[in-house]
């Protein structure tokens, strides 16, 4: 008797719906999958056989053969060991015939007959509402995740048993609530306000935020450069739904989502070390998957350390820095995830880490090779250059207030308010974004502000890509102090940030 139930497949944080065709016939027992499956779905017939027999049902003592439509995509993961032991159930005639209304199945079965949690539960529910499916059954473990999608109805499962009930019609599940959207609470148990003193670093901190520029921080250790990365996400806009639930795909595809939750609700850090390999950074595998880039997308990637990355590391950041996604293609398939984050890297002014110029052992030629290491097209790349000088100790024993994280939040939620009314319409929503030519239109300057560029541009040796960052700096720069013009003082400002140019790549 032939059972079709239908599941899905991932590549990349891409869903393709696959039919799970299970025949059994008379013969020699035999238990065969045929449609490309890994090694991790070539071994469900052990999980689901011990699964069937212990939910109290009988596995069939024939020729049982499993088909996984379309033939030609490699299926991957535990996730059809739930769709092919409610076809076999079928197949032998332990379940009803189906509802006229398709549904989607996906999970990992345990010996016990228990489902287990799967990843991608939420791109999974995204590809059923573009092809008007309208239920769900999924792990109990991942209900919530796959509620957030609205038009889909996420009944959660915890054994084989009870989807077969729900199957037959004698366990009528509730649908699973889905998680609570983003809300404007601060959650962080960090803050602004811990940092002392460093005020022009606070201030390229909260240009970098409002305009979601890169920024690169030089200075020698102990100086704030890692306290004020991590405390970047807790002056940036919080995620809208639609944000936190592109976030929380890639997560979930990833299997990188926290135990318990269901949605990313604060935008995403992620600082990996410097000894991270490229495919680790960007993504890839034999079956590519997220990488950090991709982790970090609507969020902020921090590398410290960023001389001390694999040259190919930094180069391969180009891509993601320029277009907001990354393609990764390997032999068994190509996938493109998307990577729009935000970076921020630091670094050492020289490779032992001296406390100052003075005090360094350091040869300037040896400096100046440490630096060197950061390539000039990806310096181009990186809109505020900022070099930190040690605080005194007068400031870090200052009993002066530092501004809040909220307060600076407030200011730069008006400054994105500004841009994306500005740029309505143009497929970009911050300053960072704007394309060449949204930078002629938007970021007109007066004569004086003209020359002053053009002296900057033969003095420090700027590239083309740089000059546009410039301008896009100073829009920024412009919109915190609500100005719908770019002034002559909002250019000085803004090529105050490209000085490393200089310095690195003379």
């Amino acid at each position: 008797m032939l059972w079709r139930v239908l599941s899905a497949s991932l590549r990349g944080i891409e869903v393709i719906l696959v039919s799970v065709e299970v025949d059994v016939s008379s013969g020699l027992p035999n238990f065969t999958t045929v449609g490309l499956p890994d090694s991790a779905v070539r071994e469900s017939r052990d999980r689901v056989r011990a699964a069937i027999r212990n939910a109290g049902f009988e596995f069939p003592v024939d020729r049982v053969t499993v088909s996984l439509a379309p033939a030609d995509l490699r299926k991957e993961g535990a996730s059809f060991d739930l769709p092919i032991a409610l076809a076999i159930l079928g197949a032998t005639g332990c379940l009803r015939p189906p509802a006229s209304e398709p549904f989607v199945v996906i999970g990992e079965l345990g010996l016990d007959g228990s489902i287990r949690s799967v990843r991608g539960a939420l791109a999974v529910a995204l590809a059923c509402r573009r092809a008007r499916i309208g239920t769900l059954l999924v792990p109990s473990v991942n209900a919530a995740e796959a509620a957030t999608v609205d038009g889909v109805s996420a009944l959660p499962v915890e054994t084989l048993r009870q989807a077969a009930e729900v199957i037959n019609g004698e366990d009528r599940l509730v649908p699973a609530r889905p998680a609570p959207p983003p809300t404007d609470d601060h959650p962080h148990d960090i803050d602004l306000a811990d940092v002392r003193g460093q005020a022009h670093a606070r201030r390229a901190l909260e240009i970098a935020a409002a305009g979601d520029h890169n920024l690169l921080m030089i200075g020698p250790p102990g100086t704030g450069k890692t306290m004020l990365a991590r405390r970047l996400p807790t002056i940036l806009p919080p995620l809208s739904l639609e944000e936190s639930i592109e976030a929380t795909t890639i997560w979930s595809v990833a299997g990188a989502l926290p135990g318990g939750q269901a949605l990313i609700t604060s935008r995403p850090f992620r600082a990996p070390h410097h000894t991270t390999s490229s495919p680790a950074l960007i993504g890839g595998g034999r079956y590519p998957r997220p990488g950090e880039v991709s982790l970090a997308h609507l969020g902020v990637l921090f590398l410290d350390e960023l001389p001390e990355f694999a040259l190919h590391s930094l180069e391969s950041l180009r891509e993601p820095l320029e277009d907001g996604r990354v393609t990764v293609s390997r032999a068994a398939g190509s996938a493109s995830f998307p990577a729009r984050f935000q970076l921020v890297a630091a670094a050492n002014p020289c490779r032992r880490g001296c406390r100052s110029v003075k005090q360094c052992l350091c040869s300037p030629a040896e400096r100046d090779r440490y630096l060197g290491r950061v390539s000039r097209p990806l310096l181009d790349r990186i809109d505020l250059h900022l070099e930190l000088p040690a605080p005194s100790l007068d400031e870090l024993t200052s009993q002066r207030t530092e501004e809040t994280s909220v307060t600076v939040r407030t200011r730069i939620a008006a400054a994105r308010r500004r841009q994306s009314g500005r740029l309505a319409g143009t497929g970009v929503a911050t300053n960072a974004r704007m394309s060449p030519g949204h930078v002629s239109r938007f970021c007109a300057l007066p004569a004086e502000a003209q020359q002053l560029l053009a002296r900057a541009m033969r003095r420090l040796n700027l590239s083309a890509r740089g000059f546009h960052r410039i301008l896009k700096v100073a829009r920024t720069i412009a919109d915190l102090e609500s100005n719908d013009d770019i002034a002559v003082e909002h250019c000085a400002e803004a090529i105050q940030y490209r000085m490393l140019d200089r310095r690195i790549r003379p």
